[in-house]
């Protein structure tokens, strides 16, 4: 069956880089606040006010049941963790997922924010992860195949010796915050659509530090890694435009190699 891809028209696209620049604003503001002490739920509270100061609303609150504001997940948790009295800790590292609706429209980002000094395998697993998210950005043209974009994360993270999630993907996001097509981190098999102007993109890579498989907790929602170790999560929602790529969810990067300390990249193999 062939899928069918929302195609956003001028106006829409207008009121998606509104909703992507408040998304991106909340998500820095909540990235500050990753300090010892703090618990995940002052930074969904945190997040719930700072909706309501930009006049918009979570696209993850009561979505499918999910109780937070803002999907918060730590070290080995890789996504839709819940905010609430966990503490944050020395050598943690945070992943905050933020989407929004404004005017009707979804923005959607993420990242991996490191509490104070972590392990250098752990600096090299955000700065290969971040990385691998603009690899993919950087097929996002129209007239490629959403496999070379889906395909960019893995063909990059895979050499350094860490694994792709191949359980939850990225998304196309619109109007609705799950819209097709799907998004994998992974050149999926067969053919996939052409990438055309007027597209939109969730593109989020999740990546571990050991194995691939994953496990949901008891509340029903908690990704954690299968092996508990490390977990890292990165997203942009992207416009495919006429020439390059357009982030609609811009932000300074947090995981340059320079910015953690550590050398450049260069995979072992």
């Amino acid at each position: 069956m062939r899928v069918r891809i929302p195609i956003k028209s001028p106006k829409e696209i207008d009121r998606m880089r509104e909703s992507g620049r408040i998304a991106s604003e909340i998500l820095q503001k909540l990235a500050a606040e990753v300090k010892p002490g703090t618990t995940t739920k002052q930074i969904d509270d945190y997040a719930a006010d700072l909706m309501d100061q930009n006049d918009c609303r979570s696209a993850f609150l009561g979505y499918r049941g999910f109780p937070g504001q803002t999907c918060i997940s730590i070290n080995e948790e890789v996504v839709h963790g819940i905010g609430g009295p966990r503490v944050i800790q020395p050598g943690d590292i945070l992943k905050i997922d933020v989407g929004i609706i404004k005017s009707g429209f979804i923005g959607d980002n993420a990242t991996t924010v490191a509490c104070g000094e972590i392990p250098l395998e752990t600096k090299r697993l955000l700065a290969v992860t971040e990385q691998s998210l603009y690899e993919a950005i950087s097929k996002a043209k129209p007239g490629r195949k959403l496999a070379d974009l889906c395909g960019a994360v893995a063909e990059y993270a895979e050499p350094f010796g860490f694994t792709i999630v191949r359980e939850f993907v990225g998304h196309g996001v619109g109007r609705k915050l799950h819209e097709e097509p799907n998004v994998p981190n992974y050149r999926p098999r067969g053919k996939t659509p052409t990438l055309m102007p007027g597209m939109t993109l969730a593109i989020e890579p999740m990546i571990n530090a050991g194995v691939p498989e994953v496990r949901i907790l008891d509340d029903g929602w908690t990704v954690i890694t299968a092996d508990r170790k490390p977990s890292a999560h990165f997203e942009h929602t992207v416009l495919i435009t006429h020439g390059e790529p357009e982030i609609l969810t811009n932000r300074p990067r947090l995981a340059l190699p320079e910015q953690l300390g550590i050398p450049e990249l260069v995979a072992p193999f």
